[in-house]
């Protein structure tokens, strides 16, 4: 057992203060800039997968390309040695959102969106930069001391193109975890910008209510239940909660991709007039907002780099007792990074699914009529056969009236 090692004579590793399922994450010292930065260390027992250590690399690098102060911001990405691989990020103080909900139970309505706006600008920043966290939940979610809000551990995601989206392909793995993850995670198929979205609904959901919509004794059941269940309404738990918000969580919660809001921009946006409208009475907690306000529609950033894969080499994490006195974060992550997909098919046929809430007409423009776009239940009219019929009836009105409007101008010029 080492204590307090030194990672590339640079980082002195201070403390353990959590743990994930791809790895360990410690507060640290940065020798070289004289600040505290976390630092997390890669799983021994993932170290033997090349492609997880691609996957680690990638995170890094592509997470190092965002920039927006709702996100960790990432120092640094290297190697100790043939056996360490390691990220370096900012240290953030304070507690996840995870550990104030069970410390709280449910937060009033006001507070909880405010804290959904500000994920949703950092989600939504990294959907622009073509990133899918692909993990998201409370514990990755972390307040500050001033109620600032930041989203961390981008340790799955994963940069998509045109490609990925279109393609059918089933993963032999699932990532992210059971009680957040999307029904087409938990069938195997690759995530998208609106599979984060059905992530933040969850959260939302557990904000508002102190409870989660779907539960199970074991993954399978989970899995089942975001493939199969309904959501709960969120006034089946508390009646006074607003209609109009439940009706925007069971479109954030539908099964079906295409029926929910396609980004963390759109859903923030949602949000944030819903917000400013309803008038909701704030809590005792009051979050602190970010400088940068939600994304406009169509706006865009660069995307990140390509970053080549690299071999795989063994890794270790180091271990050592911490000093008296430092005290742990509970490790209350629950990511599954290597569970089977449950059978697509058997669980949830694409066919026949119902997706309440559903607006098909609804595009990013349309904000200004919210109140008909987004509150209401909208249908697709469909092709409307008595209307057809009333205007062939009409043409033909008019065009028998005008024989007789020619005999009244003959008879009236002669």
């Amino acid at each position: 057992m080492v204590d307090n090692p030194i990672l590339n004579e640079r980082y002195k590793l201070i403390e353990q203060i959590g743990a994930g399922g791809m790895a360990v994450l410690y507060k640290a010292e940065d020798l070289e800039l004289g600040r505290t930065v976390a630092v997390k260390v890669l799983r021994p027992s993932l170290v033997g997968d090349p492609e997880f250590l691609v996957r680690f690399k990638r995170e890094a690098r592509a997470a190092a390309n965002l920039s927006h102060p709702n996100i960790v911001t990432v120092h640094d990405v290297g190697q100790d040695g043939p056996n360490t691989h390691y990220i370096v990020m900012e240290y953030v103080p304070g507690q996840n959102l995870k550990q104030l909900i069970r410390a709280q139970g449910a937060f009033e309505v006001d507070t909880a969106l405010a804290i959904v706006v500000e994920v949703c600008k950092g989600v939504g920043y990294a959907h622009r930069a073509g990133l899918i966290h692909c993990d998201l939940k409370p514990q990755n979610i972390l307040i500050t001391p001033d109620n600032r809000v930041k989203v961390t551990d981008f340790g799955i995601a994963r940069a998509f193109s045109a490609a990925q989206a279109e393609t059918d392909e089933v993963e032999e793995v699932v990532w992210g975890s059971p009680h957040y993850f999307a029904p087409e995670q938990a069938a195997g198929e690759p995530p998208t910008p609106a599979s984060d979205v059905y992530s933040i609904g969850i959260i939302t959901f557990e904000l508002l209510t102190g409870e989660l919509p779907f539960t199970g004794d074991s993954y399978e059941e989970l899995a089942l239940a975001h493939l199969r269940n309904e959501p709960p309404s969120i006034l089946s738990f508390n009646s006074a909660l607003p209609q109009e918000l439940d009706r925007i969580l069971q479109k954030v919660l539908s099964k079906e991709p295409s029926a929910r809001y396609r980004t963390a921009d759109q859903l923030g946006r949602i949000l944030q007039k819903y917000r400013e409208a309803g008038q909701q009475p704030t809590g005792p907690f009051e979050v602190t907002p970010s400088a940068v306000g939600p994304a406009l529609p169509h706006e865009d950033v660069a995307s990140p780099y390509q970053w080549e894969d690299s071999s795989a080499e063994d890794a270790t994490i180091p271990t050592f007792t911490p000093p008296p006195g430092l005290g742990r974060r509970p490790p209350d992550d629950d990511t599954l990074p290597s569970l089977p997909p449950v059978d697509y098919q058997t669980a949830r046929p694409r066919q026949g699914v119902h997706a309440p809430y559903v607006d098909d007409r609804y595009t990013l423009d349309e904000y200004d009529e919210y109140q008909d776009d987004v509150l209401a239940e909208a249908e697709d009219p469909g092709f409307d056969v008595y209307g057809l019929v009333l205007g062939v009836l009409a043409a033909v009105a008019v065009l028998g009236l005008i024989p007789l409007w020619i005999t009244v101008y003959l008879t009236l010029t002669r």
